[in-house]
């Protein structure tokens, strides 16, 4: 597996197992939530935990109580695993939480986060104490996006998949015209001075919306005439952003769509960005499978999955939205068997008995398709839900497509 799969597989763990944990609540203050930087001493945590489990049993509550020192006594036998802390530290998260009727279950993550931790953190709670890591999911990388006439500007960011509107703006300036009985070449320099306060307005809300955004990388400036030129030209923009403007691109509006349109005609200057990766992954599909014998595409689980298992896919497209596992299953009669499922237990009915069978295996549905890809050097690409694209991925093909290396038979 290459560095930017192994990359991408392991932040879309991360965010699965993120997902999970910010639901969880237990009954009483006993999810136990730790947190330990790249720094510190395993042997200093262990103590720390020791003592805390010590602590523990002053807990008035007898059920809150056992499940806190159970709690604990599970991290630390965790913790017996590490000589050191990982690159960026490590978390663990452990604690009994309900289940159907009055019965609890005990859950247990250990996440080795995507950036570093900065302080150590001990808490036990009624629910796992997650906002240090919330921001680590967010895209990084961001784009901010200005349509401008004038008559009309849009201000907006591109930030991974996601276009979003920040301010929408309309114009002031008169139109040029000689009615009114004034002489044209004052009535030219209202018009100027209007068109200027407008770019001014601009240029502060563009230092407000994007100056203090470490994570912009560029900065694209659209729109149907000569009026983003100058505005560009003549520096309006703050000379911190000014370093950070890519180039300007013709569109046909201002608002919301222009942003939209600005994007799409800017992809040359942003092919890096995850909105125009996921965005040619699929019109490489769809360009397969508009032709007469299919081309080089597959879709749909069953189908993909029969020719990655044969190698034959070059392209894995899958969906961050599929939320499936993939279980193997083994009955006292001795059926093994393998499907995909919503959710899963620990024991399931056997699909050719009846029987009670047990799950042996319990896998995400992407990481089964990671596991199959690694095997063959297939790339994999994550499609995100929040793009056309992604959604389309979903709707017509249940978020699971491939463009082969060659057709099968």
């Amino acid at each position: 597996m290459d560095e930017k799969t192994s990359v991408e597989r392991a932040r879309y763990d991360f965010k699965k197992a993120m997902q999970e944990i910010v639901d969880l609540k237990g009954r009483g203050t006993e999810l136990i939530s730790v947190y330990i930087p790249p720094n510190r001493q395993i042997s200093d945590v262990m103590a720390y935990l020791r003592n805390e489990y010590s602590q523990s049993s002053n807990i008035k509550s007898k059920s809150t109580m056992k499940n806190v020192m159970s709690a604990i006594d599970s991290i630390m036998s965790r913790l017996k695993t590490y000589k050191f802390p990982p690159a960026n530290g490590l978390v663990l998260f452990c604690g009994e939480v309900p289940k159907a009727g009055d019965q609890t279950r005990m859950v247990q993550y250990v996440l080795e986060p995507p950036e570093s931790i900065i302080t150590f953190v001990y808490r036990c709670d009624s629910q796992f104490y997650t906002e240090p890591l919330t921001s680590m999911l967010l895209d990084k990388k961001a784009y901010g996006l200005i349509t401008i006439d004038r008559s009309e500007a849009t201000i907006g960011l591109l930030s991974g998949n996601r276009i979003s509107v920040i301010k929408n703006f309309d114009s002031m300036v008169p139109r040029k015209h000689r009615q009114g009985g004034q002489s044209a070449q004052r009535f030219e320099r209202l018009i100027e001075i209007a068109a200027h306060e407008f770019f001014k307005k601009i240029a502060d809300n563009s230092t407000e919306a994007f100056l203090d955004k470490p994570e912009l990388i560029g900065i694209l400036i659209g729109g149907p005439g000569a009026t983003k030129d100058f505005f560009v030209k003549e520096g309006y923009l703050h000379h911190e952003l000014q370093k950070k403007v890519v180039d300007t691109f013709d569109t046909g509006y201002t608002d919301e769509y222009g942003l939209k349109e600005l994007v799409e005609n800017a992809k040359t200057a942003i092919v890096g960005m995850d909105l125009m990766r996921e965005k040619n992954m699929i019109q490489k599909l769809l360009s397969e499978i508009r032709k007469a014998d299919g081309g080089l595409s597959a879709y749909g689980e069953e189908v993909v999955r029969d020719a990655a298992e044969k190698g034959a896919v070059d392209i894995l497209l899958l969906s961050e939205g599929l939320n499936k596992r993939r279980i193997t299953a083994e009955c006292p009669n001795g059926h093994v068997y393998s499907e995909t499922v919503k959710d899963a237990d620990e024991r399931i009915a056997c699909r050719e008995c009846g029987s009670m069978a047990n799950v042996v295996k319990n896998e995400d549905l992407v990481d089964d398709f990671y596991d199959i890809a690694d095997t063959f050097n297939t790339s994999v690409e994550l499609i995100t839900e929040d793009s056309e694209e992604g959604d389309m991925l979903m709707r017509a093909f249940g978020g699971i497509a491939a463009i082969l290396r060659y057709k099968l038979g």
